[in-house]
């Protein structure tokens, strides 16, 4: 199936699609903030560029789109109707990419935690709340 859009419009639309400062992440920055733990956005040191860096912790979050990472939720399953060639491949190297990045940071001594879109949602933000505190009072009794 031909893209219903022009390749200007197209353009346009894809442009205005967000790499940072996204709802889901600005809720976990909120949360994390609010555990008490102060972090670092995006350092371009570290592979893939988490989203939050917490250095004291050894500790970096990820928060990913469900459909452009592919999680496993209603959101990550959909496939767009047109260019299927070319989603298909792209969504494939994107999933590769984000493994790669976080076994190099595993290497390097990082804990690295991922959180999806769908768990930011106001009726699920409690259980995230309560996943964040768990994991990174983890990591914070591993540095005491």
């Amino acid at each position: 199936m031909a893209d219903t859009f022009s390749p200007t419009q197209r353009r346009r639309i894809m442009q205005a699609v967000k790499s940072g400062d996204t709802k889901p992440e600005m809720v976990v920055r909120r949360l994390v903030h609010r555990l008490g733990y102060r972090y670092r956005l995006h350092d371009r040191r570290l592979p893939g560029q988490p989203d939050l860096v917490l250095p004291r912790l050894q500790t970096v979050i990820f928060v990913h789109g469900c459909f452009w990472h592919r999680h496993h939720c209603p959101s990550g399953r959909s496939m767009p109707a047109s260019r299927v060639d070319y989603w298909g491949p792209k969504f494939d190297r994107t999933i590769r990419r984000d493994r790669s990045h976080a076994r190099k940071l595993r290497r390097l001594g990082w804990r690295v935690l991922t959180v999806w879109e769908c768990q930011t949602t106001a009726r699920r933000r409690e259980q995230l709340a309560r996943r964040l505190a768990c994991y990174l009072s983890r990591a914070d009794a591993r540095v005491d």
